[in-house]
């Protein structure tokens, strides 16, 4: 029985994928898996360029903009979920096509996610008052205690991160990090990722235009609406903090436009090189991607 292939697309923001991945998916008669961990939530499209309906009305997409802001959502979760909706895609067909830059969010359906207890509710919103109270220095404190090994290595900019963490080991009451064992778990059905790549001055080109293009869709109209909800995870991203900083007065317009692109430009280079460490993935320019893809595919 021939097994069915799921086709990954992935690659720094803005580079182009959701183009790509629309005409591989139209191409192949499938649909998209959204694996933006951010076009997940409604009511902030613009920040996240998350798909249009006009191209969400070229190919079918799922888990884009299914989440409220104020809902809780994991890499865990979004691995059930997309190995719950997979077997129904290969119904239609052998194909499918997963697109996106949350690689947590990738590697969670191609390797699997260590099976970590749920934390409760309670614990959860106790954690997050802690955050929004105190900030991230004493829970970053209580995690150097609980469980150093992976204090030595998490990224301490990143709270998701390092309050999920946290959660665990108390939840738990062992160390974070003796839970994740790293290894990958068995698919039945075939991979091939597909990293996409441009020069790098092209690349900042094209994240400086895009973001001049968001204001110019409305971006801060879209932060205004949800300002009064700023203290939410969901929001803690590009483009909604600067906004958020210039509302509070501590950043002028220009400024926070500019900075926007700035931030934008070094989470992308944080992309490619999370990217880079994965020798399974081919790397393609976009503009010739697609011809590549469906060769290689068909």
């Amino acid at each position: 029985m021939k097994r069915p292939t799921l086709i990954v697309i992935c690659g720094p923001t803005a580079v182009g994928k959701t183009r790509v991945a629309i005409e591989v998916a139209r191409a192949l008669g499938c649909d998209i898996v959204n694996a933006d961990s951010r076009q997940i939530f409604r009511h902030i499209p613009i920040c996240t360029a998350a798909p249009t309906a006009e191209e969400q009305a070229l190919a079918r997409h799922h888990f884009v903009e299914f989440r409220e802001l104020d809902e809780y959502y994991s890499a865990a979760q979004y691995e059930a979920d997309v190995m719950a909706l997979l077997p129904e895609l290969w119904k239609q067909g052998d194909y499918a096509v997963m697109c996106g830059g949350s690689m947590m969010y990738v590697d969670a359906v191609c390797r699997g996610i260590d099976n970590i207890p749920d934390i409760t509710p309670e614990l959860r919103a106790k954690v997050l008052e802690e955050y929004n109270a105190t900030g991230l220095e004493p829970l970053l404190a209580e995690l150097e205690r609980l469980d150093p090994q992976y204090y030595a290595e998490v990224d301490r900019c990143n709270p998701r991160r390092i309050i999920h963490a946290i959660e665990v080991c108390r939840q738990t009451g062992v160390p974070y990090s003796t839970l994740r064992t790293g290894r990958a778990k068995e698919r039945d059905f075939n991979i091939v990722k597909v990293g996409l790549n441009m020069e790098r001055a092209l690349l900042f080109d094209r994240i400086n235009r895009r973001v001049d293009i968001m204001m110019e869709q409305g971006l801060e109209e879209e932060a205004r609406s949800v300002y009064h909800l700023r203290h939410l995870n969901s929001l803690n991203t590009v483009g909604m903090k600067e906004m958020f900083a210039y509302f509070d007065g501590t950043m002028d317009f220009v400024t926070a436009r500019e900075r926007i692109k700035k931030n934008t430009r070094v989470y992308a280079k944080k992309q490619l090189t999370w990217l880079q460490r994965d020798t399974s993935i081919q790397w393609l320019d976009p503009a010739t991607a697609v011809e590549a893809i469906l060769s290689k595919i068909l």
